[in-house]
């Protein structure tokens, strides 16, 4: 409804401009927007208020001129001025019924547009280093990502879905150790588990597969293991903890004494088997979550290929790197950063920042139009040292947008369950999942801004009221299938022409409201992927299932007189396929019966 607004407003402004009223007027940016009082009209545009100061004229004059332009419109039953210059459009029954026949012929199309021109857009989202499943935490930017990757696409833009695999760096090597060493404890020697090892029972799992194809190939005293290494905790005699130790470089220490013991071989096919073993458990769990990729992205591959040391020599050639105490620093500072850098440590050792500057210029240089980061709220201060590394290659940093999510706090019987994937005392995804199924978690995560933090009740995600959106709205969708079934078992049919003739017989006040609802949705689509907002599209869908069942409450839709029985089954089936379009993008599935 809004592009017939802005084509008649378009029309009017060209007709001022024809008469000398107006010059140079842009009709592509025309401001228009829903009332939040239909007694003031259904949509009010302010561009008399933006016009005015280059017109020289009132904006309320101006506002006279432009209604005076508007060319006539079935959709449109009065117009007029409110306040300094307003323009209030009181939209037609015909305008909303009108809807109704675009959503039945338009079917799964309906409130999909061309407006992103066919730009191509990559979204890089969860990339989560492969060290460990997927927790709740993760859930919550994965079912993020994904629906702003649909709700983009729908609005056509060509989108690209990427996963960025940190499989380089230290702590994939704490991983690779973390397996060996509980290897040996399969092969039964003894010692203390470092603390910042990683514990997870999937470690135990990795290690007892090791054991069960190489027997004890891989096997060293712990004594040999442990040798000259710096204490990860201070003991007693009595065994007990008297001082800490330095658990960074214990953990970093044992890494070193597993590539020598272990020679290069056995040491990367522990890496690689720990690597491989945790990505795939991740890309079954995304794929179950209804969370596809157009690629798998390798930091490794990244730095084997030399693109990581030529990206630094681009930033040394143009002076934004230099070198201090062995190590190589890039200026963020001179871009707004509170401090410069580094890049490259001491020991020769490339950082993850360097990566990831390397990694966001291959994107641009693999043509993308615009690229959109989803990252936990804890990389805040993240983005502008990547934008300033951006911008010092000479690439505009304004088409990197960096989108943040906040955690997922998940409470079980009113407690809250703790992560942590060193410690293996987390929740993942999986269990999750099996607990309130995909469809309630996929809902739940983007029922809120991404920004903001995530309480997941289990107990609302399970139940089956009115209070569960996902489920209410679910239930909308069932049970406008069950009208159709029921038409069919009375032994009648539906003639959606006849209803679409017939559709001013829809008076009823229940009519209108949903009738408006429906004529939203496309409006929702764009503005929720405009704004990378996925909650607008979950909560307009919540106020369109109550629409229905507050109309279904109050009407009966298989009434005796044809005519209004037809129109009524026009207006209830356009509902439902609104209801299942948007769960569609929101990766929720449209049971039938429940």
């Amino acid at each position: 409804m809004k592009t017939h607004l802005h084509h008649l407003i378009a029309q009017a402004l060209q007709q001022l401009q024809r008469e000398g009223v107006l010059v140079d007027v842009d009709p592509s940016s025309i401001p228009l927007e829903r009332t939040r009082d239909r007694t003031h009209g259904d949509i009010a545009s302010t561009i008399a208020l933006a016009l005015a100061k280059t017109a020289r004229r009132k904006p309320r004059e101006l506002a006279e001129r432009i209604m005076a332009a508007l060319p006539p419109s079935a959709h449109v039953a009065k117009v007029d001025i409110a306040g300094p210059g307003f323009i209030n459009f009181f939209l037609a029954p015909a305008a909303y019924q009108a809807t109704v026949d675009e959503i039945l012929e338009q079917r799964d199309g309906f409130g999909r547009s061309v407006l992103g021109g066919g730009q191509r857009v990559q979204v890089e989202f969860v990339s989560a280093n492969p060290t460990g499943p997927l927790h709740v935490g993760h859930g919550r930017g994965a079912a993020f990502g994904a629906t702003v990757a649909n709700l983009l696409e729908a609005i056509g833009y060509r989108v690209h879905r990427e996963y960025y695999v940190n499989d380089a760096g230290r702590q994939m090597n704490i991983l690779a150790a973390s397996i060996w060493l509980r290897y040996l404890e399969h092969c039964g020697e003894q010692f203390r588990f470092p603390s910042n090892g990683y514990r997870g029972d999937y470690v135990r799992d990795i290690a007892a597969r090791l054991h069960a194809e190489h027997g004890g190939a891989y096997v060293a005293s712990a004594a040999r293991v442990f040798q000259d290494t710096p204490p990860d905790e201070i003991r007693n005699e009595a065994g007990e903890v008297v001082a800490p130790g330095d658990k960074e470089a214990h953990i970093d220490a044992l890494v070193e004494r597993a590539r020598t013991l272990l020679g290069a071989h056995h040491y990367r096919y522990i890496f690689e088997l720990g690597l491989n073993t945790i990505l795939d458990d991740i890309r079954d769990d995304l794929r179950e979550f209804g969370v596809v990729y157009d690629e798998w992205y390798s930091e490794l591959t990244l730095t084997e290929r030399g693109a990581v040391n030529k990206t630094i020599n681009r930033l040394r050639d143009t002076d934004y790197i230099y070198e201090q105490d062995g190590a190589l620093w890039f200026r963020s500072s001179a871009f707004g950063d509170e401090k410069d850098r580094v890049v490259q440590r001491e020991n020769g050792q490339i950082t993850y920042f360097a990566s990831d500057i390397a990694y966001h210029l291959e994107k641009f240089e693999r043509g993308f139009d615009r690229v959109i980061d989803v990252w936990g709220a804890d990389h805040h201060g993240y983005i502008p040292r990547v934008k300033a590394a951006l911008q010092a290659l000479g690439e505009n940093p304004d088409r990197l947008d960096v989108l943040l999510v906040q955690f997922a706090i998940l409470y079980r019987n009113g407690e809250r369950a703790q992560m942590s994937t060193r410690s293996g005392e987390f929740v993942t995804l999986r269990e999750l999942r099996q607990e309130v199924g995909n469809d309630a978690a996929r809902f739940f995560y983007v029922m809120r801004k991404s920004e903001q933090h995530l309480d997941f009740d289990l107990d609302l995600a399970k139940s089956q009221s009115k209070d569960n959106p996902v489920y209410y709205i679910q239930y909308a969708h069932a049970r406008i299938c069950s009208v159709m079934r029921q038409l069919h078992e009375k032994g009648l049919s539906h003639d959606p022409a006849r209803g679409q003739a017939q559709m001013a017989l829809l008076v009823e006040p229940h009519e209108e409201v949903l009738l408006v609802a429906l004529s939203r949705y496309s409006e929702i689509v764009e503005t929720s992927a405009l704004n990378h907002e996925p909650h607008q599209l979950a909560h307009y869908l919540r106020d369109l299932a109550n629409a229905f069942h507050t109309y279904y409450n109050e009407h009966r839709v298989l009434v005796s007189d044809d005519a209004l029985r037809d129109a009524r089954l026009n207006l209830t089936v356009a509902t439902r396929q609104v209801i299942k379009n948007g769960l569609a993008l929101l990766g929720v599935s449209a049971p039938e019966v429940m």
